[in-house]
C-alpha cells in the first residue's frame, strides 16, 4: 500500500498520509486524499478519507487531519473533493459534516456487492 501511496503522491501530489501523534510518535494510521476511478457517475474524483486505529477514535484526529488535507489541496486546481462512507458509519459521516461537506446522495458501490453490509455508501462533497 505504501508503494501505491508513494506513486499516487508522485503522480497527483496527494495521497493517504501516515499520521503519528506529535507528543509520542504513536502511529495513528492514515488520513488523506485519493484518486478514485471505480465505475460510477461521479468518478473519476478526488476522495478524502481516514483510517484510524480504534484507540484514536473520537478524539478529533480525523477532523483535524481532514481539514488540513483540504487546506493542502486548496489552490491546487482541485475544485471539489468527495468522501464516501458505508451506511451505518455514523462516525465518518460526522467527520464529513465537521469539515464542511454536504450530503449528495447514497449509491451502490458495485465493487463491494460481495459485501452487502457495506456496499451501499453515503456520498458527501465539498467545493474548494
Amino acid at each position: 500500500m505504501m508503494d501505491r501511496m508513494h506513486e499516487m503522491y508522485e503522480d497527483r501530489g496527494y495521497c493517504y498520509f501516515a499520521v503519528e501523534l506529535l507528543k509520542t510518535g504513536e502511529f495513528v494510521w492514515l488520513i488523506g486524499l485519493s484518486w478514485k476511478t471505480f465505475k460510477a457517475d461521479f468518478t473519476p474524483c478526488v476522495d478524502i478519507g481516514w483510517r484510524l486505529d480504534k484507540r484514536f477514535w473520537n478524539q478529533g484526529y480525523a477532523s483535524e487531519g481532514a481539514k488540513r488535507c483540504l487546506v493542502f489541496v486548496s489552490g491546487s486546481g482541485i475544485s471539489e473533493v468527495l468522501s464516501l462512507a458505508s451506511i451505518g458509519n455514523h462516525t465518518s459521516v460526522e467527520v464529513m459534516k465537521k469539515i464542511g461537506m454536504s450530503y449528495w446522495k447514497d449509491f451502490q458501490q458495485r465493487d463491494l456487492t460481495y459485501k452487502p453490509d457495506i456496499s451501499t455508501l453515503h456520498l458527501y462533497w465539498i467545493s474548494l
